[in-house]
């Protein structure tokens, strides 16, 4: 399987993005990377006009973006406070994308990996009760789109809606919501485990015994199976970092 190594990443910076957008990437990546600590205030707003030459109503409208992704809170007199780590809404698209950003790699991967091995055979056990048969049909043709891949572009879409399908078929809505946002973070593993040769293919008969545990209806089968390829996943994501001189995954 051929692979892209300057494959675009979730990593890498969107590109068009407005004077808002650029406000709210600026100080949102502030806060995730620690610059701007729990507790402190944010630029002072007429040293945030100046910075950026805008209209008091755009900096408002960005500070309220960051409101609701819960990085501050807004109190009168006071201005707008960065608010506890705990608080943040960290399956936000964006400050999911922040966090990536911020973080060393491996740590980064190291989290991925563990919130995966606690929700993903828990997911694909569930799916093996619940999913219906269009359900099932639909994680199919997601692990034909992979099989039928030829590099990482390729692969990257069916991979995700693989992962994507199985949250879905639990029938829990909540679930479904965690596995659409750790796609944006799977993104990232799956190009860089992508970068070692024969991957693809030692990955697929994995993809497909958890496919046919829950086509089966066979609960344990598929968190087995699961826990296998996430085992697999994490040996290959070892490799990659290990040939570039990073320590592997704890």
């Amino acid at each position: 399987m051929k692979t892209r190594a300057d494959h675009s990443t979730y990593r890498r910076q969107p590109e068009g993005k407005s004077m808002h957008g650029r406000i709210v990437s600026d100080l949102g990546l502030a806060i995730v990377s620690g610059e701007l600590k729990p507790g402190d205030r944010l630029p002072a707003e007429p040293q945030l006009l100046e910075r950026y030459e805008i209209s008091r109503p755009v900096l408002r409208e960005a500070v309220r973006v960051l409101v609701a992704k819960g990085l501050v809170v807004s109190r009168q007199r006071a201005g707008a406070l960065v608010r506890p780590r705990n608080e943040w809404h960290l399956l936000d698209p964006d400050v999911l994308y922040w966090l990536i950003q911020t973080k060393p790699q491996q740590e980064f991967l190291n989290t991925l990996m563990e919130v995966r091995r606690i929700f993903e055979p828990a997911a694909a056990a569930l799916a093996a009760r619940a999913a219906s048969e269009d359900e099932v049909k639909r994680i199919e043709e997601a692990f034909a789109g992979m099989a039928a891949a030829t590099d990482v572009e390729e692969l990257l879409e069916p991979d995700l809606a693989f992962h994507r399908r199985i949250a879905e078929a639990t029938g829990n809505d909540l679930m479904a919501y965690i596995g659409n946002m750790l796609s944006l973070a799977l993104r990232e593993s799956i190009i860089l485990s992508s970068q070692l040769p024969n991957t693809h293919e030692l990955s697929l008969p994995r993809h497909e015994a958890i496919l046919t545990a829950i086509r089966n209806r066979d609960p344990l089968g598929a968190r087995q199976a699961t826990l296998v390829q996430l085992q697999e996943t994490d040996d290959d994501l070892s490799n990659v970092l290990s040939s570039k001189g990073i320590v592997d995954l704890a």
